[in-house]
């Protein structure tokens, strides 16, 4: 709050001067100073501390889109936005300050599953759409700062809508993301740091392990859904799940690779593009994924 206070009495300053001005000004001057200082009476009206941010709020940054922040500014929905706020959490308040580093880690694992609950179709957020958040800062955490903020940025250009899904999603619709999102979660969030299995055999055995697991309830979950090609889609990942339990098994890195290649090529997202028409969810492969499946 003590940082917002100046920053809004300087722009309320603003526009009084401009308001003050204007009675030498011309008619088309007059209208353009008048316009001037509602948008920024309606700005600084707009403005809210990061502190106070809900899910759900749409927002414009008030500073660089990176580093510390203090206010954004809030905006409706339907105007345009360079971000929106789809989770929140807090941190273990008896932890000690787990460092920049620490705290990031902790919002790089919890985000995509908080978000996930607000928008569970990734497929369907706009292109560009990245996850940010705003987290403690060392001196916010000691004043008792635990909370952590997700939000989707635009990372060219803006959004022009609320992330939400637009009607309420179907039981089998939520049921089928919430199976394919702990997939991917599983996959990239046990991926190992080094590039060869060689260096780290354990490591590719431990994710191996996780994204057959996931893929076992995933499996599970289809099981109540009708359909022909989400029938279809459940025999592919019902062999994918029987090649990353042999990789999680392997007894060396060459009997890895054998079950890992098929395991990561059943698990291609544009084999799922099928069943997903059928559901009525969205059809279109975010170019992130679809870049690592085709190399």
């Amino acid at each position: 709050m003590t940082v917002r206070a100046p920053y809004r009495s300087l722009r309320g300053i603003s526009a009084v001067a401009a308001l003050l001005a204007i009675g030498a000004a011309g008619c088309s001057d007059v209208s353009d100073a008048v316009d001037s200082a509602k948008d920024g009476a309606k700005k600084v009206a707009r403005q809210r501390s990061v502190y106070s941010l809900d899910i759900g709020d749409c927002y414009n940054p008030t500073g660089k889109a990176e580093g510390t922040a203090y206010t954004v500014e809030i905006v409706p929905c339907d105007e345009a936005h360079k971000g929106q706020v789809v989770g929140e959490f807090s941190i273990d308040k008896d932890k000690a300050y787990p460092g920049d580093a620490g705290v990031s880690e902790i919002a790089d694992t919890r985000c995509p599953v908080e978000a996930q609950k607000y928008a569970p179709d990734t497929w369907a957020l706009p292109k560009g759409a990245a996850l940010f958040y705003y987290t403690p800062t060392k001196e916010s955490w000691a004043t008792g700062d635990r909370a952590v903020s997700c939000a989707y940025t635009a990372e060219k250009g803006t959004f022009s809508s609320s992330l939400e899904a637009g009607k309420p999603l179907k039981p089998e619709q939520i049921t089928y993301l919430k199976g394919a999102n702990a997939v991917y979660e599983a996959l990239w969030a046990n991926q190992s740091e080094k590039d060869a299995v060689e260096d780290d055999l354990a490591g590719y055995k431990a994710q191996a392990k996780a994204v057959g697991a996931a893929l076992d309830a995933h499996v599970k979950g289809l099981d109540g859904i009708k359909g022909t090609e989400v029938g279809k889609l459940r025999s592919t990942l019902t062999k994918a799940a029987g090649n990353w339990k042999k990789a999680a098994d392997a007894a060396d890195a060459d009997a890895f690779y054998l079950a890992y290649d098929p395991a990561f090529t059943d698990i291609d997202p544009n084999k799922s593009v099928a069943a997903r028409k059928e559901l009525g969810l969205a059809t279109t492969v975010p170019a992130e994924e679809a870049e690592v499946w085709a190399g």
